[in-house]
């Protein structure tokens, strides 16, 4: 069976796109919603990101720790934001290669947002067998789509959740 390598949901929040983008650009903050990322390693992106701009993201799961390189692929105020990972590692994002790419878009909608996050397996050369080996190996038992889906509507209830709180 071949592995799926997109994975995407969404959700409505109440407040306006540009809102939505600036919380979601800045890469520092991301670990305030995430099940899985911490933010990044210096903090210091906490304003929106740039197009082509990187960052260092951390990221845990379990007990395991482990830093991304990442490239802004996207940087369009109030409509979309998106970036590569392209380098991993324990303490230094050493190892390089096509990883994910992460895009978030904001749709304009009656009382708010339409906010939908999106993931990419970028491991194009992986064969499927072996990504599934491993996927299941670091997830405990899943694929990586059926993690990052998880993921994915986790990080979006909890980015409702502040959104609409904050108000």
């Amino acid at each position: 069976m071949a592995r799926v390598v997109t994975v995407s949901h969404s959700i409505v929040v109440s407040v306006s796109p540009e809102v939505v983008y600036r919380a979601v650009s800045c890469p520092a903050d991301m670990g305030r919603w995430s099940p899985e990322n911490l933010g990044t390693t210096d903090g210091a992106a906490r304003e929106p990101a740039e197009l082509g701009s990187e960052f260092v993201g951390r990221n845990k799961r379990g007990m395991f720790r482990w830093v991304t390189r990442c490239t802004v692929t996207a940087a369009d105020p109030g409509r979309r934001f998106a970036f590569r990972v392209h380098a991993i590692g324990l303490s230094r994002p050493r190892l390089r290669g096509p990883i994910a790419t992460w895009e978030y878009r904001f749709e304009p909608v009656e009382g708010g947002t339409r906010i939908t996050e999106t993931w990419v397996d970028d491991r194009k050369a992986w064969p499927d067998s072996v990504a599934n080996v491993f996927d299941r190996l670091a997830t405990s038992g899943s694929t990586f789509a059926a993690f990052q889906s998880r993921n994915i509507k986790a990080t979006l209830r909890n980015l409702k959740r502040e959104l609409e709180g904050s108000r």
